[in-house]
């Protein structure tokens, strides 16, 4: 009889092939048929699932050691629909000696030991077991680490005060870092620039930042595909590309972000053909919970791969991407005035008349920019210089305007048309490298919200919120249909001013991208094409303005048309109301809760909205 118990079995330095059908208690069978190929003695652990066969064994054995150019997987069923997989990196080549081959074949007993992992298939990576005494650790780890440092975002609209502030320069040093969590309690977040305008990156545990985590790791010019670390700011990866005459596909407006930070939140750019930037990831690495780096693609576990593209940081720390580029290209750009019955009336047109097209209408008027690109071979050519589209006169001086505003807003009417006239009321035309044309300056700090709908609500969505902005109240056919959100926004545009029906005052511009339908789970274009409409109060000299009320209205109107928040900014919109707007989110739940049991990676953003049975407070 079988005794149940945890033992080692060493596999020496032979290349074996096991088939065999296992014949369990329970009368079911297995077809085992692991593929093993070692350099080097290696462990491993039997659990307390013990079954007994006689089998046929093929050994091919060599005198010299086993030179292996693939990835090796070993896949073991319990027969109950349990699998263990394991998927080990490729050994280094060796120098294959002069060998004398022969063919043993026997007949043996043995017990199979069937491993049932709690998780999917981890990559095993080569990196040192901590000690478990957290004092030395913690000691290791000093140098890497400022503790009670402030963390605030780009606009300056959210701060945190981490325990421990960490700046890692390996995959192994984060490794460490998880393990002092795990052995702790602590709770961990990954953040890049922080440019997120919203509390996603904020934590009071252990906040890992990413910015050392930049180098390139392989540039495949044939199949037009690069691979950094995930660390790496877009604008780095944009001149490693250009050196090799390649680029991504779109842009969104920055390229200040983090790779990771990008793909995370799926960052898009506009182009009726294009999708999100995160449908450019064609496989990742990410250090998870148990701090088992794990691996996974488009064909490598595909569901655990659709749902960390855009995880948002809960499933792990990423730590590599590999993304589809193609050759570099220049944009020939061209934005022209017009007005929003006329954009509105001929939208789909307007939609499909260059690769790449993006909207700027200017609330309290019925003026819009037309702003077009199409991939061409023309010489570079830049507009002459003008002070009406400098960075001194946008900055300065619409910056002091605005916050003359604050003090006397029914100027901002009179203020929207004159930036308009100044900056926008005629053609421009230019011709650049996709990045110069794709990015733009976003000038000071912001409030900012963005929801993505379905392309045929587009003009519906868009006089609804110009009848909201000059009115002050959402329809109530519209506020009815809205989608579930947090209970701190009930009544909002009632509790932030006096009346309801009082106009409000809108910065400019509502800018309008349109987005092609994409695969990834939690990305808000997911099986739909899409239009993103982003509204925007700016923050002169980082002073307050008051948005709350602008913010929940437009929140109900788009819920009404299909909507769903972009992940970056802060939106107010539930667990149970995100689960009704993403066919895959209970699915993607199930991934996070198998990779991440104990909620390491959650904090007070994620628990708002990835948790069902969370409380925390919406905060917009």
């Amino acid at each position: 009889m079988n005794q149940s118990q945890e033992q080692p079995q060493d596999l020496d330095e032979l290349s074996i092939v096991v088939n065999d059908t296992v014949t369990h208690n329970s009368n079911s069978t297995a077809s085992v048929t692991p593929t093993i190929s070692t350099s080097a003695t290696t462990t491993a652990t039997t659990t307390t699932t013990t079954t007994t066969s006689t089998f046929t064994t093929s050994i091919t054995a060599a005198t010299g050691y086993q030179d292996t150019a693939s990835t090796t997987f070993i896949s073991l069923d319990d027969g109950d629909g349990l699998v263990a997989s394991y998927s080990y990196p490729p050994t280094p080549p060796a120098p294959q000696p002069v060998v004398e081959e022969k063919t043993v074949v026997c007949e043996t007993k043995t017990s199979v030991a069937v491993v049932a992992l709690p998780t999917p298939a981890l990559s095993r990576a080569p990196t040192p077991t901590p000690p478990v005494d957290p004092s030395s650790l913690q000691q290791e780890l000093q140098a890497l680490s400022t503790p009670k440092r402030t963390f605030e975002n780009w606009a300056r609209t959210f701060r945190c005060m981490p325990e421990q502030y960490y700046t890692p320069n390996t995959e192994g040093e984060i490794v460490k870092i998880i393990h002092l969590a795990r052995i702790l309690g602590k709770k961990v977040k990954a953040i890049g620039t922080g440019h997120s305008p919203s509390d996603l990156a904020c934590t009071d545990g252990f906040m890992i930042n990413t910015d050392k985590l930049n180098r390139l790791l392989e540039v495949d010019e044939q199949n037009m595909t690069i691979t950094v670390e995930a660390g790496m700011k877009l604008h780095k990866l944009h001149d490693i590309l250009e050196l090799h005459e390649l680029a991504m596909s779109n842009l969104g407006s920055i390229s200040d972000q983090s790779v990771a930070g990008v793909m995370s939140t799926a960052t898009h750019g506009t182009g009726a053909e294009y999708p999100s930037l995160c449908a450019s990831v064609l496989d990742m690495t990410m250090i998870t919970a148990s701090g088992e780096r794990l691996y996974c693609s488009k064909t490598v576990q595909p569901d655990i791969f659709n749902a960390a593209v855009c995880s948002l940081g809960s499933l792990g720390i990423i730590t590599t991407m590999t993304l589809q580029c193609e050759p570099a290209f220049r944009l020939e750009n061209k934005q022209e005035p017009a007005k929003l019955d006329h954009v509105l009336a001929n939208l789909d047109s307007i939609i499909h008349s260059a690769e790449h097209v993006r909207l700027w209408w200017y609330p309290h008027t019925d003026n819009v920019v037309v702003w077009r690109a199409n991939r061409t071979t023309k010489e570079i050519s830049a507009p002459k210089p003008s002070w009406r589209t400098s960075h001194w006169f946008n900055y300065h001086i619409y910056q002091g305007l605005l916050d003359i505003c604050r003090y006397f807003p029914r100027l901002i009417p009179t203020l929207s048309r004159f930036m308009f006239w100044a900056t926008q009321s005629k053609p421009l035309e230019r011709v650049d490298d996709s990045v110069k044309v794709f990015n733009f300056d976003c000038l000071f700090p912001q409030y900012v919200n963005e929801w993505s709908i379905p392309w045929a609500h587009t003009a519906e969505a868009l006089r609804a919120l110009d009848r909201f902005i000059e009115s002050g109240s959402v329809p109530d056919e519209l506020a009815s249909k809205g989608i579930d959100t947090s209970s701190t926004c009930a009544g909002l545009v009632q509790k932030t001013s006096p009346s309801s029906s009082s106009p409000l005052k809108a910065h400019f511009p509502v800018e309008i991208r349109f987005v092609k339908k994409d695969d990834v789970w939690l990305s808000p274009a997911y099986g739909v094409d899409s239009c993103y409409i982003g509204i925007i109060m700016y923050r002169p000299y980082g002073k307050p303005v008051p948005y709350k009320r602008f913010w929940a209205g437009y929140e109900q109107i788009m819920g009404a048309f299909g909507g769903r928040p972009h992940w970056a900014k802060a939106h107010s919109v539930s667990y149970e109301g995100l689960k009704k707007a993403y066919p895959k989110m209970e699915k993607f739940t199930e991934v996070r809760e198998q990779l991440d049991p104990e909620g390491m990676f959650l904090n007070d953003y994620l628990r708002r909205h990835l948790v069902p049975e969370g409380s925390v407070a919406a905060v917009i």
